[in-house]
C-alpha cells in the first residue's frame, strides 16, 4: 500500500538472464570475460560501483593452463623452448589472476554465503569480520549462527574492496521480507552484501570505509535498535535484520543485459555514475525468491531495495517501545471488543469485528506511513478474530443450550411458534416468578363420573385423551395459549405469560368459544363410535397474578396464582348451575371492548369478599347477526325491567325469550327469581347478588 513504486535510476541491474546464457554461453563465463566485463564498466561505461551477486567459488579451467601445467611437469619438463614459451605466455592464460587484477583498487563488492546444514562446507575464503568476537555479549541480539559457508577464491578476496553475504531471513511461509545486515560464524560478525555496498560507496567519498557501529537505546542499554554506518542511522531489530524496503513489483530499477556489456551494446552514459549489481534473472541459475510483492522475485532486486533504503533512510524501524505498544493495543482494543461483541447479535457482532479489524489496520498504516514505525499487526488482529470466534462459540454452544433448555422448559406449555420466538432471545424469559396481568382459562367435563362409567378403561383413556388433545391443540395451537396443567378432565390455561400479549383476555375469550365448537364437532366423531356426548364449562377471568416456576422440591411447574386464579376457577363452577358454556368475569369483559357479552348476574364466590358480574361471551360483535343482538337487546331490556320494578313489563320479556329458546336454564333461573321479587320486594336498583359457598 505504501510503495513508492516508479523506477530508481541510481542503481542498475545487470541481468544474467536467459538470452545473455544463449549468447554467451552457460555460467559461470570465462574469467577473461569477466575481467574485461569490469574493465568496460568502470572504464568505458563510468559505475560508480560493482557489486556481485554471484560467488567465485572455483577456479577458471577454460585457458588450457592446467593441461599446460601437467605437460612441464610431465613430458616436457625438459624442453627450454616449451619452458621459455609458456613462462611468457602464462599471465595471458592466468584468467583467475586476470580477474583479480580487474577488481584491485576498485570499488568492487563480492558475494558469498553462510549454510548451516550438518557437516557445513568451509570453502574458500571470507573476508575480514565486520565486528569481532565479544561485539553483542551480555546484549539482547539474537543472531543466526552458521555453521559453513562457501566463500570466493582467496585471491578474489584479498583483490575486492570488500564482500557481504546474501542470506536472507526466510519466514516459515517461505517469504522474503527481512534481511540480516549482521551474520554470526564461529564468533565474528560479518555484514550483508547490501551493507558492504554502501560502505564501500561511501569510501569512494570519505576515502575509507565507515565503521559498523551498534546503538542501544537508554531505555534498554541492551537492546540493539540500530546500526550507525558514517552519516547513516539503520534501524534494525534484535536479528540485526532490517524489513527490505520493497520500492514496488519487480524490475523496479532498471535491467541490462550482461550480454550487451559484454558486446558493447549499452549505450553511453546508461551506467555512468550507478551501483551496478550483476546477478541472474534466469530461472536456471535458481535466483528467484517469494516476497510480500511477487511470488518469483530476483534475488538481485533483493540487495537493490535494500542498497536504495538505506541510501534514501526509508527503512522502517522498530523501536524499544514496540512491545509495550502492541500490548496497550492488545488491551485496549481486546477490552473495548470483548465488552462490545457480547453485547451485539450475531450480525452486529460480525461488523464490529471487521469494523474493529479495519480500525487496527489503519493505525498500524497509518504509524506505519507517517512515523515511519514497525508495530505488529498478527497479533491485534488474531485477537479480534479470537475474541469474535469465542463469543460465536459461546453464542452457538452455550446459548443454543439455552435456548434448547427454554424450549425443553416451555415446549410442554406454549406452542412452538411461541417457544421459536422465545428462544430467539432466550435471555428475556426465563420461569422466575413474577407479576403479570394474565388472562386465565379453567373447563372441566360436566358429569364426567356418570359418562365415564359408561365406557371400559380402554376406550374411557381414548375418550378422554382425545377430548384433551383436541381442547390442548385449541389452546395453544390456534390461540397461543400457555397450557398450564390437567387436573383429571380439567384443563388450566392463561395467556399473557412467558411472552406478553397485550390482547390476552380476546384470545382467551375466542380460545374459549372455539373449544366449545371443537366440543361439538368432538361429539359427532363420539356419538359414531358409540360413545356418550360430553359437555364443558369454562370460566375465564382476568387480572394480576404470581406467574413462574413453582412448586416443592419433589415437583415444579410453570403455572399461575392468585386472586384472579380462583375466581376462574370457580366461575367454571358456576356454568353448570346457570346453564351456559362460557362466564368471564367484569375484568375480562373490560378488556375485549370487541367482544359482545350477555350479562348473567352479579354473584359471590367461594373465597373472595365482594361481589362480581359475570357475563356470557356471544362472540365477536362485528360478526354477530341481527338476531343475535336483537335477542341481547331483550334480554337486557328484561334485566332493566327487573331494577326498575317493573315485574309485568319484565315478565312480558322473559316469555319472548322463552318463545325464542325454549327451556334454557337461565331463562327459567330469572322467571323464578321474578315470582320471588314480587313477592319480596327489594330497595335499590340493583337485584339481589347471588352468594355461593360452594366450590
Amino acid at each position: 500500500m505504501t510503495m513508492p513504486r516508479g523506477m530508481d535510476e541510481r542503481i542498475v541491474i545487470l541481468d544474467i538472464d536467459e538470452a545473455s546464457l544463449g549468447e554467451i554461453g552457460r555460467w559461470p563465463w570465462s574469467r577473461d570475460v569477466m575481467a574485461a566485463t569490469l574493465d568496460k564498466l568502470f572504464t568505458r561505461y563510468g559505475v560508480d560501483l560493482v557489486a556481485f551477486d554471484v560467488v567465485w567459488a572455483e577456479r577458471d579451467p577454460s585457458s588450457g593452463m592446467p593441461v599446460l601445467d601437467r605437460l612441464g611437469e610431465g613430458e616436457l619438463r625438459s624442453d627450454p623452448a616449451f619452458r621459455a614459451a609458456y613462462a611468457k605466455l602464462r599471465p595471458q592464460l592466468d584468467f583467475d589472476a586476470r580477474f583479480a587484477a580487474a577488481m584491485k583498487g576498485r570499488p568492487v563488492v563480492l558475494g558469498y554465503y553462510f549454510n548451516s546444514e550438518q557437516g557445513a562446507v568451509r570453502a574458500n575464503a571470507l573476508p575480514r569480520p565486520t565486528l569481532g568476537k565479544g561485539t553483542f555479549d551480555g546484549r539482547n541480539v539474537q543472531l543466526h549462527d552458521w555453521r559453513g559457508f562457501t566463500g570466493n577464491l582467496p585471491a578474489y578476496v584479498a583483490s575486492a574492496a570488500s564482500a557481504g553475504h546474501f542470506n536472507p531471513l526466510t519466514d516459515f511461509d517461505g517469504v522474503v521480507r527481512r534481511v540480516p545486515l549482521l551474520a554470526e560464524y564461529d564468533g565474528q560478525y560479518y555484514e550483508a552484501l547490501s551493507l558492504a555496498v554502501i560502505r564501500t560507496f561511501y569510501a569512494t567519498r570519505l576515502g575509507d570505509a565507515p565503521a559498523v557501529q551498534p546503538g542501544y537505546p537508554a531505555q534498554r542499554p541492551n537492546d540493539l535498535e540500530w546500526l550507525t554506518v558514517g552519516p547513516l542511522t539503520i534501524p534494525v531489530d534484535e536479528n540485526a535484520a532490517v524489513l527490505v524496503p520493497y520500492r514496488g513489483p519487480k524490475r523496479s530499477f532498471p535491467y541490462v543485459p550482461l550480454a550487451d556489456v559484454v558486446k558493447d551494446r549499452v549505450p553511453s552514459g546508461v551506467l555512468r555514475g550507478k551501483i551496478a549489481l550483476i546477478g541472474a534473472t534466469a530461472p536456471a541459475l535458481q535466483d528467484l525468491r517469494a516476497t510480500p510483492v511477487d511470488s518469483a522475485f530476483p534475488g538481485v532486486e533483493v540487495h537493490a531495495n535494500m542498497i536504495a533504503g538505506m541510501l534514501d533512510g526509508s527503512l522502517m524501524r522498530r523501536p524499544w517501545f514496540t512491545d509495550g505498544a502492541e500490548a496497550l493495543l492488545l488491551l485496549v482494543g481486546g477490552t473495548a471488543l470483548a465488552l462490545l461483541i457480547p453485547l451485539q447479535s450475531a450480525l452486529g457482532a460480525t461488523a464490529l469485528t471487521a469494523l474493529g479489524i479495519g480500525l487496527i489496520a489503519a493505525f498500524n498504516v497509518a504509524v506505519w506511513s507517517a512515523a515511519g514505525t514497525v508495530l505488529p499487526l498478527a497479533s491485534s488482529i488474531l485477537m479480534a478474530l479470537a475474541l469474535y470466534t469465542m463469543n460465536m462459540a459461546y453464542g452457538y454452544f452455550v446459548e443454543s443450550r439455552a435456548r434448547r433448555q427454554l424450549a425443553g422448559r416451555f415446549g410442554e406449555y406454549v406452542p412452538p411458534e411461541i417457544v421459536a420466538r422465545m428462544a430467539r432471545d432466550p435471555t428475556r424469559y426465563d420461569m422466575q416468578p413474577k407479576e403479570a396481568e394474565l388472562t386465565l382459562l379453567f373447563s372441566d367435563v360436566r358429569d364426567f363420573t356418570r359418562t365415564s362409567e359408561g365406557l371400559k378403561p380402554r376406550e374411557l383413556g381414548e375418550y378422554i385423551n382425545e377430548y384433551l388433545t383436541a381442547m390442548s391443540s385449541v389452546i395453544r395451537s390456534r390461540h397461543g395459549g400457555t397450557l398450564d396443567k390437567y387436573i383429571g378432565d380439567a384443563i388450566m390455561a392463561f395467556w399473557g405469560a412467558p411472552i406478553e400479549e397485550p390482547q390476552h383476555a380476546r384470545r382467551a375469550l375466542l380460545a374459549a368459544l372455539d373449544m366449545q365448537n371443537e366440543c361439538a364437532a368432538l361429539n359427532v366423531r363420539f356419538a359414531a363410535r358409540g360413545w356418550p356426548a360430553l359437555k364443558i364449562g369454562i370460566g375465564l377471568n382476568s387480572g394480576r397474578v404470581r406467574v413462574g416456576d413453582m412448586g416443592s422440591q419433589v415437583r415444579r411447574a410453570y403455572t399461575a396464582m392468585g386472586d384472579a386464579v380462583n375466581v376462574a376457577s370457580r366461575l367454571e363452577g358456576r356454568t353448570k348451575y346457570y346453564g351456559v358454556g362460557i362466564l368471564v368475569g367484569e375484568a375480562t369483559r373490560v378488556l375485549a371492548p370487541e367482544m359482545l357479552f350477555r350479562e348473567v348476574d352479579r354473584i359471590t364466590v367461594k373465597g373472595r369478599e365482594g361481589a362480581i358480574t359475570v357475563y356470557e361471551p356471544l362472540g365477536l360483535a362485528s360478526e354477530a347477526g341481527p338476531q343475535v343482538r336483537a335477542e341481547l337487546e331483550l334480554w337486557d331490556a328484561m334485566l332493566a325491567a327487573l331494577r326498575e320494578r317493573r315485574w309485568d313489563d319484565a315478565q312480558k320479556r322473559l316469555e319472548e325469550l322463552e318463545q325464542r329458546h325454549p327451556g334454557r336454564t337461565l331463562q327459567r333461573l330469572y322467571a323464578e327469581r321474578l315470582t320471588t321479587l314480587r313477592r319480596t320486594p327489594h330497595a335499590g336498583d340493583e337485584l339481589p347478588i347471588m352468594a355461593f359457598d360452594e366450590k
